[in-house]
């Protein structure tokens, strides 16, 4: 049996096959293929110890893109769906600007005090972004 080396690996169902047959498009190293060991379905519940984290749906950058809400502590998880002052690509395989626009207006509904970590880039929160959210939601399409 071989040793553990690490944390499992946890996707939704629907980006399950970018783990296990990846198509490194851009990355200038080779991607190996991975099996998941943990499905992130919405509604669902990740623990580390006392940290709780439950799972919201999110597509847009993929159809499995999620975001991870610890509400105990006011964070949001937002990987790639939310980025200060952005939103993630759509213009890559799996992306969609339509389904982006429910999901952003979807994490415009939480909380203005809830900190907003994303996958990469400055630290924000829902409330330092609702004035574009809320224009994406009521516009119904992302802007340039």
């Amino acid at each position: 049996m071989a040793a553990h080396t690490g944390a499992e690996i946890a996707v939704h169902p629907l980006d399950r096959d970018r783990l296990e047959h990846p198509q490194p498009l851009f990355a200038p190293f080779e991607i190996v293929p991975s099996v998941p060991a943990v499905e992130l379905a919405e509604g669902g519940e990740i623990r580390f110890g006392e940290i709780r984290l439950r799972v919201l749906h999110t597509p847009g950058h993929t159809e499995g893109s999620v975001c991870l809400i610890a509400p105990d502590d006011g964070l949001l998880f937002s990987g790639d769906t939310l980025f200060a002052g952005a939103w993630g690509r759509v213009d890559l395989p799996g992306g969609s600007a339509e389904a982006m626009v429910a999901s952003i207006a979807r994490l415009a509904e939480l909380e203005d005090a809830l900190a907003v970590l994303p996958g990469h880039g400055a630290m924000t929160t829902i409330g330092r972004e609702r004035a574009w959210m809320d224009l994406v939601r009521s516009g119904g399409r992302l802007f340039a």
